[in-house]
């Protein structure tokens, strides 16, 4: 017999939304509480915070690449005009 939490129902999905806040300690205790309690027996959304965390620790290991560098004055007036220029086309504000 399966336990019966080892498919995903409607409460999951709502756990899974709040798991991030969760993990950043953004959520009230309360909220916290709720979340704990339902990790305590739903198998897949204690592997689903597990895969959060594992994903979250390896992007942490990361080291991002330096961005390209900022655009000249001249260039960036360039398409700041062709910018103004589209949205003036499509009937939206001029900036």
């Amino acid at each position: 017999m399966s336990h019966p939490h080892s498919e995903p129902h409607g409460d999951c999905l709502e756990i899974f939304a709040r798991l991030s806040e969760y993990l950043d300690a953004e959520l009230p205790a309360v909220t916290c509480q709720e979340l704990e309690a339902h990790l305590a027996d739903c198998p897949p959304c204690i592997e689903f915070l597990y895969s959060l965390r594992k994903s979250i620790e390896l992007c942490h290991g990361c080291e991002g690449e330096e961005g390209p560098p900022p655009l000249n004055p001249e260039a960036r007036d360039t398409l700041a005009a062709a910018y103004r220029r589209m949205l003036a086309r499509r009937g939206g504000v001029d900036l």
